[in-house]
C-alpha cells in the first residue's frame, strides 16, 4: 500500500468512525481535548503502519484500540486510573489486539445508561453550562465530524466565530469537570431541544452538503437517522423526537431522485417520484402518528414533517397541495420565526398564489444580516424573478447565489440557470410580440380591434415581460379561466380564436415560440343558428383569387365541396386518396378539388397530403407519420391553416366555410 492509499483509507475510516472513537475516549479520559489528542495519535499510527501492513480487517476497531491504549497509558502516568479503568488497562495489556466487540463490552461494563457512546457524548456536549450555540457547534464537531467551515455554513456565521465557540466549550467542560455520564431524566429533558437541533443539522449537512464535489453526504444522513431512531426509543413520550424522526425519514426518501446522472441537483417538482423510497415514507408517516399520539402542542419538527407528508402524498408535482403547505409554513413561522423558515414560506406562497406573492415575502429578507451570505435567498429570488419574466434581474440573482455556494453541483446548476436567463433576456417578450402582431397591415379594422382587446388583456394578466419561449399553454389557460371563465360561449370562442391566430403567426411566421399556446383552450359549443355560413359568392372569390397558393386552393376547395372538418382533411395521407373515386376516409369532394389534388401531390407517393412550408427544426421533430419522406416537410397544422384562411377571408373560420352551401346537391362528409 502506498502512502497516498494509506491517507485515503485513514480519511475514509475517520469519516465513518470519528464520532464513535472520540465518544469512547471521552468516556475513558473524561476530557474532550484529551480524547481528540488520543484519536489524532491513533491516526498518526495508522499512517505509519498501514503502508507496510495494509488496512486491518476492522480499521475502526484498530484505531479505537490504539487510541484507548494511549489513553490508558496517559491516565496511568497521571495516576488517574480507578478500579474499573485498572481492570480495562490490564485487559488491554494482556490482549494487545482486542476485537471491536470485546473492547466495547469491556468499556460498557464501566457504566450503563443510554447504551450508545455517541448519543451519550451528545448529551454531554449539550450540557446547560454551555450556551445553546456552543452546544450545537461542539456536538457537530465531535459527533458529526464536520469541519469548522461546514459548521459555519450551517449557522450562517463566520468560521472564526465557530472556532471560538468550540474552544470555549471544551474549556468550560474541562474546567467544570463535567462527568461523562447519562444525565438524570429531568436534565435530559432540558437538553433535548439542543440534541434534536444537532441531529437535524447533521442530517441537513448530509442531505445538502455545504461544500465539496457531491450534493449529498449519505453517511451523515444515516448517522442522524440512527441517532434519531435511538433517541425515539429512549424517549417514547416526546412528540418532537418522533416528529424529527418523521421529518428525516420523509426527506431521506427522496435521496435517490435528488440528483441526475452527473450528480446535478434535480428540483423537487422535477423529481421522478417513482424513485422515492416508499419504505422510508411509510416509516416517516408512522413516526408522525407516534408524535401525534404523544400529545402536546405542534412543535417545529412535527410541522415540518406534516409539510413533508403533503409532498409524499402527491403522486405528481401538479397534485401537490401548495395551499395547505403555505398554511403549515405560516404556522411554523409563528413557532420558529427564523429567516430560513420565512424564506421557505415565501416559496410555498409563490407556488400556491403566484411568484409576485412569494417575492413580496422574500424581498424583506435581504435586510436580514444572517441571510447576506446564504445562497438560497438569491437562488429563490432568481427563480421567482424568472417566473415573472424579469430575466435580467434573475440572471444576476443566480450568479450571486453561485458565488455564495461552495457546493460544486449546486454552483454548476445555478450558473446554468443564469445562462438560460441571459438567453431569455434577449428573447422576444410577450408584450413585444403582441405589439408586432397587432402592427401588421393585413388586419382589417374590425379584426384588429377584436384581436387587440384579447391580446392586450392577456398581456396584463400574464405579464408583458415574460419571454415568449417560456410562455406555456397552461399559463394561458389559467389566464383565460380568470378573465373569461364565465363568459358566453361566443365571447370565449372569439378570444380563443385571437390566441390561436397569434400562436400560428408567432410560430410559423416568426419562429418565436414552439408551444401551442391555445392547446389548453377548448372551443365551447354555441347555440345553433348563431353562426352564419360564408356567402358562396365570397367563397368563389377566394378560390379564384390570382396568386393563391395551390395548397390553400386545394384545401379550401376540399372543405367547401365536402363540408368535412378541417382536422379530418389535414390528417389525410396520400395513401388514403382514391383520386378516381373522389374520396378518402369518408371525405368526398367535387370536381374543383379533383382537379387540384393531382397537382398538389405531383411527384409524391407517401406522407401527408397538405404540407407545411418549412422543414421542422431538429429539436422540434414531430412523429414520423407527420413527415413527408420525399420533402422532409411536416404536416400542415390546423392553427397555421386556419390562420391563413382568416387572413384571406377577413376573419372567417373553417366552420363558417363548412356552413357555406355551394349547391343543393353537395354531399356532406362526417366532421
Amino acid at each position: 500500500m502506498t502512502t497516498w492509499d494509506a491517507h485515503a483509507a485513514v480519511d475514509g475510516v475517520w469519516k465513518l468512525e470519528s464520532a464513535r472513537i472520540i465518544a469512547g475516549l471521552v468516556r475513558l479520559a473524561g476530557d474532550v481535548s484529551l480524547a481528540e489528542e488520543f484519536a489524532q495519535d491513533a491516526l498518526l499510527a495508522a499512517l505509519e503502519r498501514w503502508p507496510e501492513s495494509g488496512v486491518p480487517d476492522n480499521p475502526g476497531a484498530w484505531l479505537m484500540a490504539i487510541a484507548k491504549r494511549r489513553a490508558v497509558d496517559h491516565l496511568r502516568r497521571a495516576g488517574r486510573l480507578d478500579r474499573g479503568n485498572e481492570k480495562l488497562a490490564h485487559e488491554l495489556a494482556v490482549r494487545p489486539d482486542p476485537g471491536a466487540d470485546d473492547l466495547d463490552a469491556a468499556l460498557d461494563d464501566l457504566d450503563g445508561g443510554v447504551g450508545d457512546d455517541v448519543l451519550r457524548l451528545m448529551f454531554i456536549s449539550c450540557h446547560p453550562a454551555l450556551s445553546t450555540r456552543a452546544r450545537v457547534a461542539l456536538t457537530l464537531r465531535l459527533v458529526g465530524g464536520l469541519r469548522t467551515e461546514e459548521i459555519a455554513r450551517a449557522f450562517l456565521v463566520s468560521e472564526a466565530v465557530v472556532a471560538q465557540r468550540i474552544v470555549r466549550a471544551k474549556r468550560t467542560l474541562a474546567a467544570r469537570r463535567i462527568p461523562f455520564e447519562v444525565p438524570a431524566e429531568r436534565d435530559r429533558e432540558a437538553r433535548l431541544s439542543s440534541v434534536l437541533e444537532v441531529i437535524y443539522l447533521v442530517f441537513n449537512e448530509g442531505y445538502a452538503a455545504t461544500a465539496g464535489e457531491d450534493l449529498m453526504r449519505p453517511g451523515l444522513c444515516l448517522e442522524a437517522l440512527r441517532l434519531g431512531r435511538l433517541l425515539a426509543r429512549l424517549t417514547p413520550g416526546e412528540a418532537e423526537v418522533h416528529g424529527l424522526v418523521a421529518l428525516m425519514e420523509l426527506q431521506a426518501s427522496r435521496a435517490e431522485a435528488r440528483t441526475g446522472p452527473e450528480g446535478e441537483p434535480i428540483p423537487l417538482h422535477e423529481q421522478n417520484r417513482g424513485r422515492w423510497d416508499r419504505l422510508l415514507i411509510r416509516r416517516g408517516m408512522t413516526a408522525l402518528l407516534a408524535a401525534r399520539a404523544a400529545g402536546g402542542p405542534l412543535g417545529p419538527y412535527m410541522l415540518q414533517a406534516a409539510i413533508a407528508v403533503c409532498h409524499a402524498q402527491a403522486l405528481t408535482a401538479e397534485e401537490t397541495d401548495w395551499a395547505r403547505i403555505a398554511a403549515l409554513y405560516e404556522a411554523l413561522s409563528r413557532v420558529l420565526p427564523t429567516p430560513v423558515v420565512r424564506l421557505n414560506r415565501a416559496v410555498a406562497v409563490a407556488m400556491a398564489h403566484g411568484p409576485e406573492a412569494g417575492l413580496a415575502l422574500a424581498d424583506p429578507l435581504l435586510a436580514e444580516p444572517s441571510m447576506r451570505g446564504y445562497h438560497l435567498l438569491p437562488g429563490v429570488r432568481g427563480d421567482l424573478l424568472a417566473r415573472l419574466g424579469r430575466n435580467t434581474e434573475a440572471r444576476a440573482e443566480f450568479e450571486r447565489a453561485a458565488a455564495l455556494t461552495q457546493n460544486a453541483p449546486e454552483r454548476a446548476t445555478l450558473l446554468k440557470r443564469a445562462a438560460a436567463c441571459e438567453e431569455r433576456a434577449d428573447a422576444v417578450t410577450l408584450s413585444h410580440a403582441v405589439a408586432a402582431f397587432l402592427a401588421r397591415d393585413d388586419l382589417d379594422p374590425a379584426t384588429l380591434r377584436a384581436y387587440g382587446q384579447t391580446m392586450n388583456r392577456l398581456v396584463r394578466q400574464v405579464g408583458g415581460e415574460v419571454a415568449l419561449p417560456d410562455l406555456t399553454a397552461e399559463r394561458i389557460a389559467a389566464a383565460f379561466a380568470a378573465g373569461w371563465g364565465r363568459a358566453a360561449a361566443a365571447t370565449w370562442n372569439r378570444h380563443r380564436a385571437a390566441v390561436r391566430s397569434f400562436t400560428a403567426w408567432a410560430r410559423s411566421d416568426r419562429g418565436w415560440t414552439a408551444a401551442d399556446l391555445a392547446a389548453g383552450l377548448d372551443r365551447r359549443p354555441e347555440p345553433r343558428g348563431r353562426t352564419r355560413g360564408m356567402d358562396p359568392a365570397h367563397v368563389e372569390t377566394l378560390l379564384t383569387r390570382p396568386g393563391l397558393a395551390l395548397r390553400e386552393r386545394a384545401l379550401w376547395a376540399m372543405l367547401y365541396e365536402s363540408a368535412a372538418g378541417a382536422t379530418l382533411a389535414l390528417s389525410l395521407d396520400i395513401e388514403d386518396l382514391d383520386l378516381d373515386g373522389g374520396h378518402a376516409r369518408g371525405v368526398r369532394w367535387g370536381p374543383r378539388t379533383a382537379a387540384l389534388l393531382p397537382q398538389l401531390i405531383a411527384g409524391r407517393h407517401r406522407g401527408p397530403v397538405f404540407l407545411a412550408d418549412r422543414r421542422p427544426a431538429p429539436a422540434r421533430m414531430p412523429p414520423s407519420r407527420d413527415i413527408c419522406p420525399e420533402t422532409g416537410r411536416r404536416r400542415l397544422s390546423y392553427e397555421r391553416a386556419e390562420y391563413l384562411f382568416k387572413q384571406a377571408s377577413h376573419g372567417n373560420t373553417f366552420y363558417q366555410l363548412r356552413l357555406a352551401e355551394p349547391s343543393a346537391t353537395r354531399r356532406r362528409s362526417p366532421s
